[in-house]
């Protein structure tokens, strides 16, 4: 009876996590990894176990890096059921085809590149067929109800509160020697009071429990739903008076919707002005239509809202691109607020926003959501002077600002809460999906308060549930954050800058000359 991890084992992306007793085998969630170069080549990479002997899979939720890699798993052979929520599944089907669609224009710039330097072609990770014969896989379950995937194996969904359709998963596991465990996934885990989803259930006993440590490291000053709206209203303020655009990279789930709604409560309340509100990501359309079609997820305050308007994102300011062309045509527009995909501002529409407007002192950018190490946003958080954006170099001249009160994850104290609250401690806690730091000072923590073993599995590490043994499938180092993709974006930055400011040209070749002998050694 093993636990196997493939992803997000220190870091924070690519969940993915492989179950095996007597001859059964599945996995929950089989994510994409997403973040710096080097993490993101684990997406190229075969699967280090048979998709074809995987006989079902459970998601916990729908975000990409939890799931975007199902089309793959079913294109090398995987053919069982794939159980998740029903409003998951919803998402999914505007999800999974947008991710196909994104890995077959990527592939498609990579190969012209390839050609141009005499470099082989390459082939997209899957494709839009693949999604729909992902989807094909997939089974609804009910929130709270068990359910038997495989003979000896119960599993039960509860709330997670981290985004709509999110749940966290206790197995129960009986093997043909009648030797029993139960172990419950975390996923991604939210906290109390967020906009619009209901508040997370709370972890009934389990013998093991697989936590994720995201804000492991962090308890984030509270900011109750007041101060939230009178931050995001004096960004809007400030920056309307100067002319300027509020550009706030968004994940098309949840935080854009996040977003729509409290932007709407501060018109309604007179708090900004008419300025006009842009959606500019076509998923978040789609996934915006998905809220919509189940108003009975939301939490109490957002149902009262619904009960009076009819549509919680339903305004006359509110509008939403339909076409490359209008998302290009906001560059000439000013006083406008323009919510765009990614959140972590890695690809998408929001490269391109960034381009036309991170330059320009008048802009606000707004990050109100985690920003993983090695991306764009976290580059630009942590406040780099000039970024490379497109092989393009930008000057960081906008105001750049961070509001804490969006983020979908439990900070540290609602973890702890959660561990708190059992009816009884578990016996082993697996911290996952968080950067090193965090998750090793988490683990430490745990130990520390209750007494609870705990450990931050590495990638291809195996432990035995019935003895806590551990094994590895394969050495692996910890995964590459800020990588050396990231650090020569920044050699090549700073040596623009060196070559506009010494105006010697004898000094400037003998600089370049020494830099080429240094490599050819």
């Amino acid at each position: 009876m093993n636990i196997s991890f493939f992803g997000a084992a220190k870091c924070v992306t690519g969940s993915c996590y492989k179950i095996s007793y007597d001859d059964v085998n599945f996995l929950v969630d089989c994510g994409m990894f997403q973040g710096s170069k080097s993490l993101r080549t684990n997406n190229y990479l075969d699967f280090y176990f048979d998709p074809a002997s995987i006989d079902f899979v459970l998601l916990t939720h729908a975000h990409i890096d939890h799931t975007g890699l199902l089309p793959k798993l079913v294109k090398a052979g995987f053919k069982g059921p794939v159980y998740a929520t029903e409003v998951t599944i919803d998402l999914l089907k505007a999800m999974l085809p947008d991710s196909a669609r994104i890995q077959v224009y990527d592939v498609m710039l990579k190969n012209k590149r390839n050609e141009r330097r005499g470099l082989p072609p390459v082939e997209p990770i899957y494709d839009e067929s693949d999604a729909a014969n992902a989807l094909n896989l997939m089974r609804p379950v009910k929130l709270h109800v068990s359910f038997e995937p495989a003979k000896g194996c119960k599993a039960t969904y509860y709330e997670a509160g981290h985004v709509l359709g999110s749940s966290f998963i206790k197995i129960e596991l009986k093997n043909s020697s009648g030797e029993e465990r139960s172990i419950i996934f975390s996923g991604d885990m939210g906290g109390e009071n967020r906009p619009i989803i209901e508040d997370p259930d709370k972890f009934p006993t389990a013998d093991f429990l697989v936590m994720e440590s995201t804000y492991g490291n962090r308890t984030r000053e509270e900011v109750d739903s007041d101060k939230r709206l009178a931050d995001i209203a004096a960004i809007v303020n400030r920056t309307e008076e100067r002319g300027g655009k509020v550009i706030i990279p968004a994940f098309a789930l949840e935080r854009t919707q996040d977003l729509i709604y409290d932007l709407i409560k501060l018109k309604k309340r007179k708090q900004i002005s008419s300025i006009p509100v842009i959606v500019d990501s076509p998923l978040a359309s789609e996934i915006t239509r998905v809220f919509i079609k189940y108003p009975n997820h939301y939490d109490e305050e957002a149902t009262e809202v619904l009960e009076g308007t009819g549509n919680i994102f339903d305004h006359s300011d509110i509008s939403f691109t339909s076409s490359v062309d209008d998302s290009k045509a906001l560059n000439e527009r000013d006083r406008v607020i323009i919510l765009s995909a990614n959140g972590m501002c890695d690809a998408g529409r929001i490269k391109h926003h960034l381009i036309h407007n991170l330059w320009n002192p008048n802009n606000t950018v707004v990050f109100v959501g985690f920003q993983a190490e090695g991306t764009l946003g976290r580059l630009i958080i942590d406040g780099e002077e000039t970024v490379r954006i497109n092989g393009k170099e930008i000057k960081v001249n906008a105001e750049i600002t961070q509001i804490d009160g969006y983020s979908g994850h439990a900070d540290q104290t609602e973890l702890f809460e959660q561990i708190e609250t059992m009816p009884e401690k578990p016996g082993h806690i697996f911290v996952t999906h968080g950067e090193s730091e965090a998750s090793e000072e988490f683990a430490k923590l745990i130990e520390e308060k209750y007494q609870i073993s705990a450990s931050v599995p590495s990638m291809f590490e195996s432990v035995n549930l019935l003895d806590i043994q551990t094994s590895v499938l394969k050495e692996h180092e910890t995964p590459v954050l800020s990588d050396s993709h990231n650090l020569y974006a920044r050699f090549m930055l700073e040596l623009a800058d060196y070559m506009r400011a010494e105006e010697s040209e004898e000094k400037r070749y003998k600089k370049l000359e020494s830099f080429l002998k240094k490599l050819e050694k």
